[in-house]
């Protein structure tokens, strides 16, 4: 098998010589770039060398001694290239081998594209010559530029066609990091449920977004208080905010303010071992008056629980912070919290300022524990919650609790829709009627003079 070899201006134009001479198929080996012309080695000019072969089938006597050969290896397994193909290597995906395909799918493309802008196709016929490589590479990139303008034809008929309330929406959901999941879904509904005078009003376009976000938003069932032995571990990932929470939580109902009665609370802690976590929890614990713990196996924790879990009205159980990524650590907290039993309930905190993939991740990863709902903290630290609201809603898990700062315990609240709503950014936000629409009881909620 004889390896020749082609100089050229450029890959094409070695490309267009090649296809000149031969025709037919040809394989390409190697391609460089070299410098050619000059006198004494100035003035040269950057050229392209390639190195070829061509199957014996595809000879013709055009190509007799056409170019000087030269003999590298032919790499193993290599197949022939059709000149149709050429310049792009490997084959460019999608494009016919056959040269009458490739035309008569370029000259159909060309008609529909030109039809859609509203041009006569009959102007811009030609004939298409079918007998080198060049013109067809150049057919090729023809119907490319023209699938382009197609697709700016179909994005402009989208647009023309979209009414400009729902593209008002669409930047409005944007705007407060909504998922693209989660707001195609809400303006295809819409689309079916919004009749033409109800679009023509955004207010009340707005009204109906927030109604369906309010739907989309699932608050958790607290079992009722106090005697009930209840037991809650909070999980999630290292720095969210879990042992402040906790206190918080400990304040909240261990104290009893505004009315409601105060609990016997007690707080364990398998965090013992993260720099100043176990001092953090026990000035908490000094200062409310509620009794703290700390284990780091199985056998303490089920021992804390068989003491004070029957006169104990609620047991809340810090955990370390693990990596959603973190796989085999996750799987160990989980047997150490096996031991609380079938009833615990497992929260799992997260931050609100995290981004949505990431929460997604940390959804996924930590749905093993069976947490029954989401504790979301540092909502002061984020103007937008949508991706907080779209991840939950994807995944149809309730909010228990959210936290606004770190002041124990006044920074914590139950979870609501309202309070999602109303933090909705530029949104148009009827309070007394979202407060209809979505009641809260006062009495459950927590109140502080």
């Amino acid at each position: 098998m004889e390896i020749f070899v082609e100089r050229g201006a450029s890959r094409g134009d070695c490309v267009s010589k090649i296809a000149e001479k031969c025709g037919g198929w040809f394989h390409i080996l190697r391609e460089k770039k070299i410098r050619t012309g000059g006198v004494f080695g100035l003035f040269t000019r950057e050229g392209v060398e390639i190195e070829f072969y061509i199957p014996p089938r595809n000879r013709n006597s055009r190509w007799q001694n056409a170019a000087a050969p030269v003999s590298p290896p032919v790499p193993a397994g290599s197949q022939p290239m059709p000149v149709s193909a050429l310049p792009a290597q490997p084959l460019s995906p999608g494009l016919p081998a056959d040269r009458d395909n490739t035309t008569l799918d370029f000259i159909e493309a060309k008609k529909r594209v030109l039809a859609a802008a509203g041009k006569d196709p009959e102007q811009f016929s030609a004939q298409v010559d079918m007998q080198t490589g060049k013109e067809l590479f150049a057919q090729q990139q023809i119907l490319e530029k023209l699938q382009e303008i197609q697709t700016k034809i179909d994005q402009r008929k989208t647009q023309k066609e979209e009414h400009p309330s729902l593209v008002r929406a669409t930047e409005l959901l944007k705007l407060n990091d909504f998922s693209d999941r989660y707001i195609a879904n809400m303006i295809e509904r819409a689309r079916k449920e919004l009749p033409l005078d109800t679009l023509e009003n955004f207010d009340a376009v707005q009204d109906r977004l927030l109604e369906w976000i309010g739907e989309s938003i699932k608050i958790y069932n607290e079992p009722i208080l106090p005697g009930t032995g209840r037991i809650m571990g909070l999980v999630g990932p290292t720095g969210v905010g879990k042992t402040t929470t906790i206190a918080k939580l400990a304040a909240v109902y261990g104290i009893g303010k505004s009315g409601r009665p105060r609990l016997s609370v007690r707080m364990i802690t398998i965090d013992a071992f993260r720099i100043g976590a176990w001092d953090q929890i026990e000035k908490y614990s000094d200062i409310m008056e509620i009794p703290v713990s700390r284990v780091d196996n199985q056998r303490d924790l089920r021992r804390e629980i068989a003491l004070y879990q029957e006169e104990t009205d609620l047991i809340l159980i810090d955990t370390i912070g693990k990596s959603p990524k973190d796989s085999a650590k996750l799987g160990e907290m989980k047997e150490l919290l096996d031991v609380c039993g079938s009833r615990t309930e497992i929260h799992l905190v997260l931050s609100a300022g995290t981004k949505t993939r990431d929460i997604e991740e940390i959804l996924r990863q930590f749905e093993p524990f069976n947490y029954c709902s989401v504790i979301l903290t540092k909502m002061d630290e984020t103007s937008h919650t949508g991706n907080v609201i779209s991840a939950l809603a994807e995944r149809g898990k309730s909010i228990s609790y959210v936290t606004d700062g770190q002041t124990v315990p006044t920074d914590i609240k139950k979870a609501s829709a309202v309070r999602f709503l109303i933090n909705l950014d530029e949104f148009r936000v009827d309070r007394e009627k979202m407060e209809k629409r979505f009641p809260v009881d006062e009495a459950d909620q927590f109140q502080w003079s």
